[in-house]
Formats: C-alpha cells, structure tokens, sequence
C-alpha cells in the first residue's frame, strides 16, 4: 500500500507544533496563512479580547506586540480603547492583529491561560516579601499608610503628565502586567470613589492624554499616584524637584474634584 502523502500545511501545523512542545522559539514571520488573506475573520471586539488576552499574561509586553505586528504603541492603544465589534475597522492594528492570531494557531501556540500570571505572582516568599515583590516589579508596600488614604482622600502633588511618564516606566518592567497594575490601583482605593474595577481601557484613555490637567479626574490618576508615593516612601527615595513645586503650588494638593475642560 502507498504512503499517503499529508497536505503541506498539515505537514506545517504538525512540525510548529512539535517546536512549541519542546520550546524551541517559532518565528512567525516564517508562518503563512494557508488561505488568500481578503479580510480579517474576526470583528475588531473579537480581536481586541485576544489581544488584552496575551498582554495581561505576561507573555509578551505592550511595546514588544507592537513590533511584533509593525503598529505604534499609539495606534494600539487608540484601537484598544474603543468598543464595539466595527469600531477600530479602520485601524491597521486590526488586520494585522489578526493576522498576528491566526499565524499563532496555524503555528500551534496556544493562547496563555489569563490566569497564569497572576497565580505566579503570588507564589513563593522568602520570608521577608521580596520573592512576591520582584513578581508585582514593586516593593511590598503593605505596610505603608499615606494620610486620609482610607478615605480616598489623599493629597495629590504630582501633575496629570508625571503620572503617566511614571506609569510608562513601571508598565517597561518585564515583571508588570496591565493585568496586575489593575489590581494594584485598585487596592489603593477603599470608598465608593472607587471604580467596580480598573481595566486596561482604562488606563490605556488616561495615558492617551497630555497636559498637566488632562483627566486630573481619572481614578487612574488618583489611585496611580497613591500606588507610587508608597513606593518612593517604602523605597526611602528623596522627593523630587517636580513634587517639591508642586507642594508650593498646591499647598493642600492638585485639584482631582473639578475637570478643566468643563470649567
């Protein structure tokens, strides 16, 4: 009897996903579609849920899926704060995010399970915190109480734009997730101020904003700014000059009440 001869993307499928079983790296650029590519298969929610998927594993960071799929951290992030399954249809991150998908699966990688990361992140310590510390890419800040923090009322002496130039540094970590970054802001905050949840739409509409004013109401500004001054005390780190002028300017703390665009 004559050997049967497998289809060659079969052949493909079988020999990518012997690589991912034994770890061996897969480049997906070496990976085709096995079918004309005349449009994403998926609407622009189905494809953004994937894309929060695998970022908030900790798989793979933010800025490195950007180059993965040849799009700016700006037009990801604009893509990923829409909703509904045609808004973003006119971005390129969506056939280019799909494409990015569909060459995972035809190359055998499995989506992360989403829990993954957040169970690594509380497994193990040394006996001092530092174990669970180097996971959550902070120091463990338990023990640190700000004033009127349980009121959710602590004084702010930071602008808008430190803010986000802080949360870009602490979101470059390789041990920080959108998905854990959540969880921290919103254990910082403890009364009805506080959002049902913080999601990564959220913070990716806070950073798409500049000036040092621009959403000086977001529970993103007020709960992050929270999360790094226990930091910078836990740390014992000095006060910067940033937060020193802010201190004479706004000597009982920068408005988070009333929203400028509005008067």
């Amino acid at each position: 009897m004559p050997a049967t001869t497998e289809p060659a993307e079969m052949q493909k499928r079988k020999s990518s996903s012997n690589a991912a079983e034994t770890s061996e790296p897969v480049n997906l650029d070496d990976t085709d579609l096995p079918r004309p590519l005349y449009g994403p298969e998926k609407n622009c929610d189905q494809v953004r849920r994937k894309i929060t998927r695998l970022i908030d594993s900790g798989e793979i960071k933010v800025g490195e899926f950007c180059n993965a799929i040849g799009v700016t951290n700006n037009s990801l992030n604009r893509f990923r704060s829409q909703s509904g399954p045609t808004k973003g249809d006119l971005s390129e991150v969506w056939p280019k995010a799909w494409e990015y998908f569909e060459k995972r699966e035809i190359a055998g990688l499995k989506m992360p399970n989403k829990n993954k990361k957040a169970k690594t992140s509380n497994d193990g310590d040394n006996g001092n915190g530092n174990s669970k510390a180097n996971h959550l890419g902070r120091p463990d800040i338990s023990d640190i109480h700000l004033p009127n923090q349980d009121s959710d009322s602590v004084p702010v002496y930071d602008s808008c734009d430190e803010v986000r130039r802080k949360i870009a540094a602490h979101l470059r970590k390789p041990e920080v997730t959108q998905a854990q970054f959540c969880r921290d802001l919103y254990a910082q905050m403890h009364t009805d101020k506080r959002p049902k949840k913080f999601q990564s739409s959220h913070i990716d509409r806070f950073r798409q904003n500049k000036g040092a004013k621009a959403s000086n109401t977001s529970s993103v500004f007020y709960a992050a700014y929270v999360l790094f001054e226990k930091i910078r005390v836990k740390e014992g780190k000095p006060k910067s000059k940033h937060r020193q002028e802010m201190e004479n300017a706004w000597p009982d703390g920068f408005d988070i009440e009333h929203n400028p665009s509005t008067g």
